[in-house]
């Protein structure tokens, strides 16, 4: 049996309602077959429009194999390339982020254009013919200031999560927003491991005594377990949406994406010690009541979010290897709050600083056990853990599908 026919067997014969077995977490095998399975093929979310507000302002990213660098355009169209010189493949883009009137590769001065034309190559003989060379395009789309990409050449229809996604997310105007703090920590652990993790609060009272001064632990406030017949929830949602939000929970058929508005505890309405604003100007002045929770953001795999009536918060998941997992996490603030005066970074980020750091702490622990050969597949909570269990599924349902696609396109191929 070849391994994508094993790994598509143990899929297909997991046991429901249990952790999957242990190469999921830990071996390369593995790893790879998921990079090329989702991460390789899936929209990603990758950085948020204000990162790059002006022309010739870039991002770069990694994924997996892949260095992409994000770009607006002169006409400010947000792009998306492949970060390799159509010369000899060095990089073009070196930094993580950057401004230039042309993107230029250090080591032969190729030049390109922001549309990625490449507009100079030296010496290249006379029948040489610039417009074949172009820097490679990724797909790219920018929905209500977040910037998703997608590696693969036929990529999947964007258009669904738009248009679920986008109404709840227009009134905070991100895409006018700026970044008040950004940081990156890696975690020593498997992609799904980070995910599994943040899917579920059952962990939340012995782990994070910060977030739990505002962050309820319910498992109905993940949505996916009876938010519905929640009166507290049910409640805020009406509110909330007699003031023009969008709030109800939904999720798409396939699992991979959801979004709600959820209420904080008590009088909570920021992540903060004390659960009072940390910015003092509103996040949007489209929001105009007060105390409107949390806007959850749920899109697998790369992306979870918070976006609040002070502040939005974004998390991004990156695959390193089987056993490393970088987490990004972005603060966004109104984008004429200063720092200093309206808000002070430090009590901004601490809530979620030690979240994360505490998380990291976990996932760590959660994967040294998982190399254990006495490892086998653990039961979830069903009480708590309907969250984890409704990321399992949806990663299982994903892999058998693509991998059964990948078998039959092959076979008519032979």
């Amino acid at each position: 049996m070849d391994f994508q026919s094993s790994v598509l067997r143990q899929l297909k014969n997991r046991r429901e309602g249990y952790s999957l077995e242990q190469p999921f977490y830990i071996d390369q095998d593995y790893f790879k077959l998921d990079m090329e399975m989702i991460w390789y093929r899936d929209w990603l979310f990758v950085g948020h429009d204000c990162e790059i507000p002006k022309a010739g302002n870039y991002v770069t990213v990694q994924i997996g194999d892949y260095p992409v660098v994000i770009v607006r355009g002169r006409d400010g169209v947000i792009r998306a390339f492949h970060n390799t010189c159509r010369h000899r493949g060095h990089r073009v883009c070196t930094q993580e982020r950057g401004a230039s009137a042309k993107l230029v590769c250090p080591y032969h001065q190729w030049t390109y254009d922001l549309d990625g034309s490449l507009v100079f190559a030296r010496q290249m003989g006379e029948d040489f013919d610039k417009s074949q060379f172009g820097m490679k395009p990724v797909a790219c789309e920018s929905m209500a200031g977040y910037i998703f990409i997608c590696l693969t050449e036929e990529p999947a229809d964007f258009s669904t999560f738009r248009a679920t996604a986008e109404p709840y997310m227009l009134p905070h105007r991100l895409h006018e927003a700026k970044v008040a703090h950004k940081n990156t920590i890696i975690e020593k652990g498997n992609w799904k491991l980070v995910w599994e993790n943040n899917r579920e609060c059952y962990h939340c009272a012995g782990n994070h005594p910060e977030l739990c001064r505002t962050y309820p632990e319910a498992p109905s406030a993940t949505g996916v377990q009876g938010a519905g017949e929640d009166p507290f929830i049910t409640e805020h949602w009406q509110r909330c949406e007699g003031a023009g939000l969008p709030s109800q929970f939904t999720m798409h058929q396939s699992g991979q994406f959801r979004v709600a508005r959820m209420p904080l505890i008590e009088d909570a309405e920021s992540y903060t010690m004390d659960g009072k604003r940390a910015v003092k100007r509103p996040l949007s002045d489209d929001v105009k009541i007060s105390h409107i929770g949390t806007m959850l953001l749920f899109h697998y795999p790369t992306t979870w979010n918070h976006l609040l009536v002070d502040h939005a918060i974004s998390f991004r998941v990156l695959p390193i290897s089987a056993e490393e997992t970088a987490v990004t996490t972005t603060w966004l603030v109104h984008k004429d709050a200063k720092e200093g005066v309206d808000y002070d970074v430090d009590q901004l980020t601490h809530v979620w600083n030690m979240t994360n750091d505490q998380d990291r702490a976990i996932v760590e622990e959660n994967a040294f056990g998982i190399r254990s050969p006495a490892y086998e597949p653990g039961p979830y909570s069903p009480d708590h853990e309907g969250g984890v269990m409704q990321f399992v599924e949806w990663y299982s349902n994903f892999m058998i599908n693509r991998l059964q696609g990948d078998k039959q396109r092959l076979s008519v191929v032979a």
